[in-house]
């Protein structure tokens, strides 16, 4: 299959995916409970997986029995670091080479162990019988090579490509396989990805985090294709995931994975309804939702995973665990009947009542905000020159026209697709770039300070986290005897240790260098903090930790913030206002509830409809944006407008108060710019009926 090693493409594949579990060999699986009475396409026995890093064993897999019928959606759900993708590659033949793991059990994929199978043999289960989509589909898909080649070396024939490609929506299929993997959108290269894994109509494919960096409406696209794709095929899918919204959106069975273990298993609607083990509970309780509170801290599951290279001889679980009691640190609890529901549950206390999530405490204190303005935009715009053919440029219109004005100590919240603009807007306001049209200002003295969605790549390697926090302290003038103990001061703020200055950024973990970054961007108060996707890759009670830890600095330090999501509830919890932006323009803005609860705009509505989440009816919205180096004419949406009349390709819309005129960069209001924004439903019941998952 495409990780199968024979091509070009597929030995790139499977290196990136080796690169990958190397960078996080922190993981681990297990579980146990027979799916089918039929043979199981996957069959794993007391498996077992062991790395050696710096001298230490890192227990990744650790005894895990788990069988996969066909035809069947499984989740896999747990924190990173449970053992998720380690299993993935374990099952795909496709553990790293060098240095060798030290691996136990079996891991059988029709009828044959890829454990303990030659080289060969698991190249020709690849082949014949695996597929695989990865997270990032830019290190799976050859850069310099067309798309159209890397799909036809699978498929067999370029015709054959072309149909590959129209089944798993890919629009103007043929055309397509001319572009090179950077021409096409996120959404469109995981779709060639997903094209190549179902290319030989392969008994099992494992998706590992598919949809963890795409929109809302790119994910809900990609879900439902998986789901089609196995109603058509009748292949089987293991979907590796964090969020658990995402596994309850297709999954009929939920595997849930702890410090290499499985802690529950079941069908989906009774672990997410009736969930039996403290730490699905936990999962459950501190995911965002359109539901979640927004008066005060969202709850959260206490501590951290433990470190796989010192793992306790009882629970794992049990730090963090209220029901903790003595007995759960002496042995591993097994799995047994999970009393709420038919699964299975590894769990000494099951039928207690479990109370493992953080309280959220009090609600927060009123923000400190004036009428003094700290960003002012007006009529912005931004082109960038695009090459278009070998000697040919075009004209990318990345913002047009964006009108936007924040209060010191506002939060607003920019909502909207891959490519509509939002991270130019930030970098215009950070400095990074300066608009084309149109004026922006800053309110007097104001400095802004950007914390960016990967932590890891913003932090400089070689650096301790005390000296690049320390290092804003001196390009200020702070003495020297003044920066330590303002260093610890912030570090303290943000949630870490003393201890932590003496780390670098290779030594902590996700969560902690998300905070080192926030340490080092306010450790100087910025006036306006700009964060650009800062928990999209977290998992679930690691974002509502940030979240909290955002708006508690938020407040202390008086900050106005701008806050660039695809998570609209991240953004209704975090933002007083949310702007939901479309191909370079703002088409609705206003009060965070107010747009969640009451969307006006065709578009808005539909990213509310595409929140994962059981038991939600979906709208869902076709086709992908218009490119912004040819925009439609009057209202961009139109083309994918359920509700678009003739006159919307004709008429150029512009924000236009919900009820009632007011002058356009006032701060309260709400705006949209539809024409037919008065027959929208005032509410969004008729779209997500369910806060959870």
């Amino acid at each position: 299959m495409v990780v199968a090693g024979l091509t070009p493409t597929e030995m790139m594949t499977a290196s990136e995916a080796m690169t990958a579990n190397q960078r996080e060999a922190v993981s681990g699986v297990g579980a146990s409970l027979s799916a089918s009475p039929s043979a199981p396409v996957v069959d794993v026995c007391q498996l077992r997986v062991e790395f050696q890093r710096g001298g230490r064993t890192v227990q990744a897999v650790r005894g895990v029995d788990l069988q996969i019928g066909r035809g069947e959606i499984v989740g896999m759900v747990g924190e990173s670091g449970s053992g998720k993708s380690v299993l993935g590659l374990s099952v795909l033949g496709l553990l790293p080479v060098e240095p060798p793991p030290m691996v136990s059990g079996n891991a059988t994929v029709c009828g044959v162990d890829m454990v303990s199978a030659s080289a060969e043999e698991r190249r020709r289960v690849r082949r014949e019988h695996l597929g695989a989509v990865f997270q990032d589909p830019m290190t799976s898909l050859n850069p310099t090579m067309r798309v159209g080649r890397q799909v036809a070396e699978v498929a067999g024939s370029q015709s054959e490509a072309v149909r590959l490609l129209d089944s798993v929506g890919v629009p103007e299929a043929r055309r397509r396989l001319r572009a090179f993997p950077h021409e096409l959108s996120g959404g469109l290269r995981q779709r060639v990805m997903i094209a190549m894994a179902v290319a030989g109509e392969p008994s099992l494919v494992i998706a590992d985090e598919p949809t963890t960096a795409l929109d809302v409406t790119v994910q809900a696209q990609i879900l439902e294709l998986l789901r089609h794709l196995r109603d058509e095929t009748g292949c089987t899918f293991m979907l590796i995931t964090h969020d658990l919204g995402v596994a309850a959106q297709i999954a009929e069975r939920i595997i849930v994975l702890y410090a290499g273990r499985v802690t529950e298993v079941g069908a989906a609607a009774d672990v997410l309804e009736r969930p039996a083990h403290p730490y699905t509970s936990g999962l459950l309780r501190s995911r965002l939702t359109l539901a979640a509170r927004r008066e005060g801290p969202l709850p959260t599951l206490p501590g951290e995973p433990p470190d796989p290279r010192l793992l306790p001889p009882g629970c794992p679980f049990g730090p963090r665990c209220t029901l903790h009691e003595e007995a759960c640190d002496n042995e591993l609890p097994a799995l047994v009947a999970a009393q709420s529901h038919p699964g299975v549950a590894a769990c000494r206390r099951l039928g207690v009542t479990d109370t493992t999530v953080r309280s959220a405490g009090p609600e927060w204190a009123p923000v400190g905000r004036s009428s003094a303005v700290a960003v002012n935009l007006v009529q912005v715009e931004k082109y960038f020159s695009v090459q278009s053919g070998f000697r040919s440029r075009e004209r990318l219109q990345a913002l047009r026209g964006i009108d936007l004005t924040v209060q010191n100590g506002e939060a607003v919240a920019l909502v909207g697709e891959s490519g509509c603009g939002k991270s130019t807007l930030l970098n215009i306001i950070a400095g990074f770039l300066s608009p084309d049209a149109g004026s922006f200002e800053l309110g007097r003295g104001a400095r802004p300070q950007m914390v960016f969605q990967d932590a890891g790549a913003s932090l400089t390697p070689w650096l301790t986290v005390g000296e690049m926090v320390g290092d804003r302290l001196r390009s200020e003038g702070v003495a020297r005897a003044e920066r330590a103990g303002r260093t610890r001061d912030t570090l303290a703020l943000v949630g870490l240790p003393e201890e932590v200055a003496h780390a670098k950024a290779g030594q902590l973990s996700g969560g902690q260098r998300q905070r080192a970054a926030l340490a080092r961007a306010i450790v100087v108060p910025p006036e306006v903090l700009l964060c650009d996707e800062p928990t999209s890759a977290l998992d679930v009670s690691l974002a509502a930790t940030v979240l909290n830890l955002l708006g508690r600095v938020r407040r202390e330090l008086g900050m106005a913030m701008l806050f660039v999501t695809h998570d609209l509830g991240a953004a209704r919890v975090i933002a007083d206002r949310i702007a939901v932006m479309y191909l370079g323009r703002i088409v609705e803005i206003g009060p965070a509830e107010d747009i969640c609860s009451s969307p006006k705009h065709p578009y808005t509505r539909s990213l509310l409809g595409a929140v994962p989440g059981m038991g939600a009816l979906r709208v869902p919205l076709e086709g992908e944006p218009a490119s912004p180096v040819n925009p439609p004419t009057g209202c961009a949406f139109h083309p994918r407008c359920p509700i678009a009349l003739d006159r919307c390709a004709a008429t150029d819309v512009r924000l236009a108060k919900v009820d009632g005129e007011m002058p356009l960069n006032r701060v309260g209001g709400h705006f949209v710019a539809c024409i037919r924004a008065d027959e929208v439903p005032g509410t969004r019941s008729d779209v997500v009926v369910d806060g959870g998952c």
